[in-house]
């Protein structure tokens, strides 16, 4: 016992013992365990089929930070400092530091939100700000995406919540997308509509219900306009999807010897024919009537 109550460090106002120590290790470790059993728990293939991974994450990381606050919460008081006391005295503090710290706190509370909505889980393909990536991870003041050329972004959780946000994965299971195209005017329409039927039938990725279709969007400028619509499950590449059929159209329409046209302008040039001016003593002047300074030279 003596040695358990063996003061390390000891102030007027603060001590510190051996026992103190072994209750911060304890917890630590405890808080720990728990975790560990906390993630096998939650993280367990039965649990994954029914709520999904996403929400796997989501629960574990709210669980986590609980676990975390109250670890914190025990080691101060085993150490002896009253934490309502530690509040009450930091809250002018806290008052000052939240007008400056404000998108701080307003990305941690988006973070809680987050979490607690599960409207973006981990897995899901998202699109803020124009920028497309699968979400990594979601943590309290940011999430880590991961865009379609393999970088890894950190996005502040506000942005989430306060921005127009698209989130792909919460489509149904296919989604449509278009590849516009012009021809020159005189092409046969229907041979047109055949062949790019015929590449979006051809690529693995497009899904064959619902069917493409072809739409003649409109007379153009210099083109006969048309968009290829398909549907496909592969939202997170689907930019390569849609370069492949650009390459089978380009390929097929040389083949067919259909044109794809340049812009065009017609400039018609309207000029005026200017009457001469002829006066009785002068020789006639084209374009200029003669002012009464020639008149008295002459």
């Amino acid at each position: 016992m003596d040695l358990l109550e063996f003061k390390i460090i000891d102030f007027d106002t603060f001590t510190f013992s051996v026992y103190q120590i072994i209750i911060i290790v304890a917890v630590y470790f405890l808080a720990r365990l728990v975790l560990w059993t906390t993630k096998k728990f939650i993280h367990q293939e039965g649990l994954t089929q029914k709520v999904g991974e996403g929400r796997q994450h989501a629960l574990f990381q709210i669980v986590k930070y609980i676990i975390i606050v109250i670890a914190v919460v025990l080691i101060l008081e085993s150490m002896g400092v009253k934490v309502t006391i530690l509040l009450a005295g930091s809250a002018a503090l806290l008052v000052g530091l939240g007008f400056g710290l404000q998108q701080i706190f307003n990305d941690f509370i988006s973070g809680i939100i987050l979490l607690f909505e599960g409207t973006i889980k981990v897995g899901e393909v998202v699109e803020v700000e124009g920028i497309v990536g699968r979400v990594i991870r979601i943590g309290l003041r940011t999430s880590e995406l991961e865009t379609r050329d393999n970088i890894m972004m950190l996005i502040p959780n506000s942005k989430f919540t306060s921005e127009k946000v698209i989130n792909w994965s919460h489509n149904q299971q296919f989604t449509r997308f278009r590849v516009r195209v012009g021809v020159a005017y005189g092409s046969d329409t229907k041979l047109v509509r055949s062949v790019l039927m015929e590449c979006a039938e051809e690529h693995n990725f497009v899904a064959k219900k619902p069917q493409p279709r072809v739409r003649f969007i409109d007379f153009g400028d210099s083109s006969l306009d048309f968009d290829l619509l398909f549907f496909s499950d592969n939202m997170f590449r689907i930019e390569s999807v849609k370069s492949d059929i650009r390459f089978m159209i380009d390929q097929k329409f040389r083949a067919n010897n259909i044109q794809i046209p340049f812009p065009q302008r017609d400039l018609h040039i309207i000029s005026d024919q200017v009457e001469p001016i002829i006066d009785k003593e002068e020789k006639p002047v084209f374009g200029k009537i003669p002012d009464e300074g020639d008149k008295k030279k002459k």
